[in-house]
Parts: C-alpha cells; sequence; structure tokens
C-alpha cells in the first residue's frame, strides 16, 4: 500500500423518490481507500452497500457529495465520460457473472482491451485464462462452462486492462463453497500480482476477514471502519443509531 488515495468518497448521500416519500439509501458517507489497499464492505440488506459500490465506480451519481477515482472527480462527469474513466481505470466483479452470451471465454475477456484499441487483447487475455486455470477453455462459451468457470472468466475479464482499482461485488455469493473458496484465492492472487486496489462487497466474512480494513454499514451510515477483528470497536464519532 502507498500514501496515494485511489478513491476519497466525501459526504456520499444518495435519496429515491418513493411515493410521496423520500427514502435515504446512503447518509453523508466519507471515507479513503490507498493504492494497494484491500477493503471489504460488509452490512446487513439493504444497508447501502451495492449502491455505495456503484456510486464509488461512477455506475450512478449522488444526490450530494463527492467521488474521486484516481483524482478525477467523477460526479460532474457525463454518463459517457464516467464510462471512459471506468475503462481506464476500473475492473469489476459481479455476483452475476455478467458475461456476453454469443462471445467465447476469450473473447469476452478481450472486450475491455478491445475498447481501448489494444492490438494485444488476444495474448493477454490468454493469459489472464491461463492464470486463472482456463487455459482448455478458450473457446467455450458462457453456457458450456460451469458457475465457477464462469467467474473466473469474469475475474480475468476485470484484470485486462490492469485497472488501478477493482470492485468486487458479492463475488462469490452464486457459488457452492468450494468453488467460492477457489474465487477468493483467485481474486487475491491476481489483485498481489496486479498491485491492484480492492473493494469488495459480501455478506461472507470469512472473505472480508482477508481484506486489510472493513468497512460496515447500517442503515446508509458508516457504523466502524477497521482491520478484521476490531471493526466492532471502531465507530465513528458521527454515527447515529438508526432511527435517531
Amino acid at each position: 500500500m502507498t500514501d496515494s488515495v485511489i478513491l476519497d468518497v466525501e459526504q456520499l448521500t444518495k435519496t429515491y423518490a418513493s411515493g410521496s416519500r423520500t427514502l435515504t439509501v446512503l447518509h453523508d458517507v466519507s471515507f479513503s481507500v490507498h493504492e494497494g489497499e484491500t477493503l471489504a464492505i460488509v452490512g446487513p440488506s439493504g444497508s447501502g452497500k451495492t449502491t455505495l459500490l456503484g456510486l464509488c465506480a461512477g455506475l450512478d451519481a449522488p444526490t450530494s457529495g463527492a467521488v474521486r477515482l484516481n483524482g478525477i472527480d467523477i460526479g460532474p462527469l457525463s454518463e459517457d465520460e464516467r464510462a471512459a474513466v471506468r475503462n481506464q481505470h476500473v475492473g469489476f466483479v459481479f455476483q452475476t457473472f455478467q458475461l456476453i452470451p454469443t462471445l467465447t471465454a476469450l473473447e469476452n475477456v478481450m472486450v475491455p482491451a478491445e475498447l481501448r484499441g489494444n492490438r494485444k487483447a488476444g495474448a493477454r487475455a490468454k493469459e489472464l485464462l491461463d492464470q486463472v486455470g482456463l487455459g482448455d477453455r478458450l473457446h467455450h462459451y458462457p453456457t458450456q462452462l460451469s458457475g465457477g468457470e464462469q467467474q473466473r472468466v469474469a475475474l480475468a475479464r476485470a484484470f485486462t486492462n490492469s485497472p488501478k482499482i477493482l470492485f468486487a461485488d458479492e463475488p462469490t455469493g452464486n457459488l457452492d463453497t468450494e468453488t467460492g473458496e477457489t474465487i477468493q484465492r483467485l481474486i487475491f492472487d491476481l489483485n498481489r500480482s496486479a498491485d491492484t486496489t480492492l473493494v469488495i462487497v459480501t455478506h461472507d466474512l470469512t472473505l472480508a476477514n482477508q481484506t486489510e480494513r472493513i468497512l460496515r454499514l447500517r442503515g446508509g451510515e458508516i457504523v466502524s471502519d477497521a482491520a478484521p477483528g476490531a471493526a466492532s470497536d471502531a465507530v465513528p464519532p458521527s454515527y447515529r443509531a438508526v432511527g435517531s
């Protein structure tokens, strides 16, 4: 980890209109992540974890507050400009794999590099598929792969452009325990070899405890932010109990 901040979140709030009421999903969330750091975001269902991840990655815009990704304030950017920032700096792994069904494993992994005009996309994709143990599945389509194999393709795709930061949303949520452990190991192995910053949303505390830091959400607010094993003792002074 370096002293450079790769992700800076400041007073982030997200609300939605729900009939005549306003639903606050996130309230005044602030934290920073340094280059090379590994962070897990945990909390009960409905606590705002996935919403927070989407805002950090520029998949959605906040109601108020700011997100700076690799020094870029992504709030004022258009959707196309945010997409360009993501393609340049960000990798994603989702619970549902999100592979393109009409493309082979190799072609799926090549997509992000091809969007950047990288003429060596094929060689890079083969290298990554070898790293995740799918060197013999290059020309298989998603329907010909198991769930674990599909997630390995998605993981390889996430590292195609050598991202500065990897966002993973419940990466083991659709997998059995053994397969999930394999994916966990690959995420951390690839992350270390690429020196990538890692932010994971997960319900799996075994996975969360492998990170350097756990940020806990409840009711759309941060209730603790600390190293594994100490998270419950680090309640920010600004914490207000849910319902207060």
